[in-house]
């Protein structure tokens, strides 16, 4: 039986995320993509972009990278 992996398995940044949390992933894909192009949009993302003079041309595994990092200084920043 092979087993169905997602592409946040291997993630090393989880922060201890457990693997039966994993498995819902797949069914949140959608929302999260949502989610992802909603924050791409939002003029925090934008100036956060411009402040780090990244490139307006990315796409795919590089926009997901991208919002997370967003999201992760946003989070550290908030958390002081």
């Amino acid at each position: 039986m092979a087993s169905s992996s997602t592409p946040f398995e291997n993630d090393p940044n989880l922060g201890g995320i457990s693997k039966e949390l994993l498995v819902h992933l797949p069914e949140d894909s959608e929302i999260w993509q949502n989610l992802k192009h909603a924050i791409a949009a939002s003029s925090g993302f934008q100036r956060w972009r411009l402040e780090r003079s990244v490139d307006n041309s990315f796409t795919g595994s590089a926009l997901d990278n991208l919002v997370r990092s967003y999201l992760r200084e946003t989070l550290e920043t908030l958390a002081y």
